[in-house]
This record gives structure tokens, sequence and C-alpha cells, in this order.
């Protein structure tokens, strides 16, 4: 088995492409709209979050409640330690969603014209690279589609930048297909 893994992985390239530009992003007011062009492809790629903030104000009740009703129960029988275990599980649980929700603010975005590809990686952080490509010299491949290493390369130039990488392997593989199609397009406008 572990020789089947260390093939996929071999498979798997790495990202080479350097950033043409690097910041920051201030989240306290959200990104401000780039002029429409007509014949552009845009895409937002954002990882999947099932838990809207409605339901993990439900999730933390039901783990104070629990935790906070085990806790009285083994105070009264004499066990009070047990309480501050409480407490913190319920810190921890918290903070992994905390934690989960800030990698939620990761996100690319893809403009393919005519002229040029944009690519923006926005980091939970708020670090933000971009990348300028001429689409006549980029070439799309999709790696491993159907499986679960599947990836999504943009080749220019003879550097690779690998795109949605947290996108669910079906997602990645659409999105591959569409991306390739734009620059498809665009450069048979551009001829």
């Amino acid at each position: 088995m572990s020789a089947r893994v260390s093939e996929s992985h071999a498979r798997l390239a790495l990202e080479t492409m350097a950033p043409s530009e690097i910041g920051r992003v201030s989240y306290d007011q959200p990104p401000a709209p780039e002029a429409s062009v007509a014949d552009a492809f845009e895409a937002l790629l954002q990882p999947n979050r099932s838990l809207p903030p409605a339901g993990f104000g439900l999730v933390m009740a039901v783990v104070i409640g629990a935790n906070l009703t085990l806790g009285l129960y083994f105070t009264t029988i004499g066990a009070w330690p047990v309480i501050g275990f409480c407490g913190l599980d319920i810190f921890l649980v918290w903070l992994a969603f905390k934690v989960s929700y800030r990698q939620g603010r990761l996100h690319e975005r893809v403009r393919v014209t005519a002229d040029e590809l944009l690519v923006s990686r926005v980091l939970p952080s708020g670090h933000e690279s971009r990348w300028r490509l001429q689409p006549y010299w980029t070439e799309v491949a999709i790696a491993n589609p159907g499986r679960h290493e599947a990836q999504v390369r943009v080749t220019s130039r003879g550097r690779t930048l690998i795109l949605g990488a947290f996108l669910a392997p079906k997602e990645r593989v659409a999105f591959g297909e569409a991306l390739r199609a734009a620059i498809a397009e665009a450069t048979s406008k551009a001829n």
C-alpha cells in the first residue's frame, strides 16, 4: 500500500511558479469589484463549508448543555475536578470551529480575458499572491481525473501553478475543464 501511495504522490506536481505580485488583503472591507469585461471567464474558488453560523450556534449550545449537565452531575457526586475538563472541552470545540472558519477565508480568483489570465490567491492570514499569465502560452492539465488526488495544473513557460487544491475532486475536474475551454476560447479570439 505504501508503494501505491508514494507512486501517486510522485505523479503530483509541485507548484513552481513565483507570484507576480504579493500583498495583503483587509477583511474589514469586501474586495473592490474589478471592471467587467464582456468576454471574460471569471471564477471564485472557495473551500466548502457545511456548517452555517446558525448551525455553529446550535452545535455549541448542545456541547455547552451536555458538558454543563455532566459537570454538575459529577460535582454533586464529589468529582468536582471534572467540571474543569468539561469547560476545557467546550473551549476546545469552540477553538476547533474558529480555526476551521478562519481556514474558510482561503480563496482563489481566476479571470481569463483575451489578453491575460489573472490568478489571485488569498490565504486565511490575508496574504495575497497574484499571477499574470498570457493565455497563448498557458496550458491547463488535469492530473489524475476521477481520483482523490486530482490536480488542476496551469503551466506557462515551464512553471506550474496548482489551482483549486481545496476543492472536492469532481469540482477540481469541472473547474479545470471550464478553465481549459476559457483559455482555448481566449486564444482563438486573439488570433
